[in-house]
């Protein structure tokens, strides 16, 4: 799975990797977690790509309530186009969520560590991921929900599941308005090669969402 991950880049950066123009606001996020808003990029209403501002749990646009986007931060790509939650959202609303690293808590007898995983040269990159829009309040909200599948070789030693990572060459294709044959889909929603990424323990600062700082991503000597 997916419950933590960062984005820090500067904002002509992202503009560069996602060709568009920088992002208005951007801060650095060291530890991004369930519920809070995150940047994403998706197919525009009179351009190709936007950026938008989604939040982190998909609220599916028959829910009752939006608490259960608490529940709905990952979709497995295996099954997603099966699940009433996500199905429509795959065919339709498909979207690209930058992130510089993300975090994988390894058990430890009784404890967790915590790990920060990104790319060696500090790339940017894209998870592949739903959005939704839910009409239950106004204005509506609109939430995303990220792809997994199974581990690559470094991720494997941490989790059972990684995030979809879509290399760029795949952006446009992913972003393309109008559902992708199954076969397609299969062949974009597979394990980034562990290739140029790593792996480095974190303190237990970023166990708590509410932290937000150098902190979170910094290798830890201690492994607390």
């Amino acid at each position: 799975m997916c419950g933590r991950f960062a984005l820090v880049v500067d904002a002509a950066v992202l503009a560069e990797v996602f060709e568009l123009e920088p992002p208005p606001g951007l801060a650095p996020r060291y530890n991004i977690a369930p519920t809070q808003e995150l940047l994403a990029v998706r197919a525009g209403t009179s351009r190709p790509r936007e950026w938008s501002r989604l939040r982190w749990g998909l609220v599916p646009s028959w829910a009752k309530e939006p608490a259960i986007g608490a529940r709905m931060i990952n979709a497995r790509s295996e099954t997603a186009a099966e699940k009433p939650s996500f199905r429509s959202a795959l065919a339709a609303r498909r979207c690209l969520v930058p992130a510089s690293g993300f975090f994988e808590w390894q058990k430890k007898g009784a404890a967790k560590q915590a790990h920060f995983i990104h790319f060696r040269d500090a790339r940017v990159f894209a998870f592949a991921a739903l959005w939704e829009r839910w009409s239950g309040v106004s204005p509506p909200l609109e939430s995303c929900t990220l792809l997994t599948t199974t581990p690559n070789e470094l991720v494997a030693e941490l989790h059972d599941r990684m995030p979809v990572i879509l290399p760029p060459r795949h952006h446009e294709e992913w972003l393309r308005p109008g559902p992708l044959a199954p076969d397609r889909l299969t062949e974009l929603l597979v394990p980034h090669p562990a290739a140029g990424m790593e792996a480095h323990p974190v303190s237990g600062y970023v166990n708590r969402p509410g932290n937000d700082g150098p902190e979170c991503i910094a290798r830890s000597a201690t492994h607390d």
